[in-house]
């Protein structure tokens, strides 16, 4: 993928966020998602505040209220920016949204080679430039998708931003069989994921380690089918997996044990 095409995913993906968002009325705002203590309204705070750090703006100076819902050192920092913004309408959220992003995209546009691969910290440790922006086009469609199951409103499931979102999370698979759900070895794993960008992924474990295999095998050991909705909120720690397994959203043929055991561990975000 080249760097102008994930720049336009970039603006893809913040188009579609603006799009939807500029329908609210002031009860959909503050709508409760899946994300424990946020409302729409703050969905939309916390991708503003992120883009706000990265154009080199000053954090708030401001405590959080309420932190009860909040499980580790980076939930504490974003929830500065996000509980500074409850005050606001979510109207007055949804404009600066607007013009933080179109100060970004203009910077993005004007990178060349040298920028796109200056070294950076991203949210998962130093990397390049690029690096950063394909995990924010990633995090702005997870919350996208936050927002859109709280207010009923499906969309975006579809396409370049879509293909890479969950590329991003099958990637996170392997490390999951293996070193958080302790697959034996000889194990093998297939997850049929249906939907506008369903994948068929089948993993391996050899050695202790888990690998994707070319082709899958014509038995596994657990065969797990669920949809995009499911994989992607079990991968994004949206969806509770004792809830989601009595919900019968994910089918298993095969070693049930094992299925559910991996369906427990499929949390790759911090």
């Amino acid at each position: 993928m080249s760097d102008r095409e994930l720049v336009d995913m970039m603006e893809s993906v913040w188009r579609s966020i603006t799009d939807l968002c500029a329908t609210f009325d002031e009860s959909q705002w503050k709508s409760p998602t899946d994300c424990p203590g946020w409302s729409v309204q703050d969905q939309l705070s916390h991708l503003a505040g992120s883009e706000s750090m990265y154009l080199g703006r000053p954090s708030p100076d401001h405590t959080a209220r309420d932190t009860s819902h909040v499980k580790n050192e980076i939930g504490e920092r974003n929830e500065v920016v996000v509980d500074w913004r409850r005050p606001w309408t979510g109207a007055r959220v949804l404009d600066e949204f607007r013009e933080l992003t179109a100060e970004r995209m203009r910077t993005l546009r004007a990178f060349g080679p040298d920028e796109f691969a200056a070294q950076t910290q991203t949210p998962i440790g130093p990397g390049a430039m690029r690096d950063l922006i394909a995990i924010r086009i990633f995090d702005a469609w997870v919350h996208e998708q936050d927002i859109r199951r709280a207010v009923g409103v499906a969309g975006n499931l579809d396409g370049p931003v879509a293909q890479h979102s969950m590329g991003r999370v099958t990637s996170a698979m392997p490390f999951v069989v293996g070193k958080k759900a302790q697959a034996p070895d000889g194990a093998t794993v297939v997850f049929d994921v249906t939907g506008p960008t369903g994948v068929t992924l089948s993993i391996g474990v050899e050695g202790g380690r888990a690998k994707t295999l070319d082709a899958a095998p014509v038995q596994p050991t657990v065969r797990l089918t669920m949809d995009l909705e499911t994989f992607a909120c079990l991968g994004c720690g949206r969806w509770d997996p004792g809830e989601t397994l009595a919900s019968g959203k994910v089918r298993f043929d095969g070693d049930r044990t094992l299925g559910e055991a991996i369906v427990s561990q499929m949390n790759f975000m911090p």
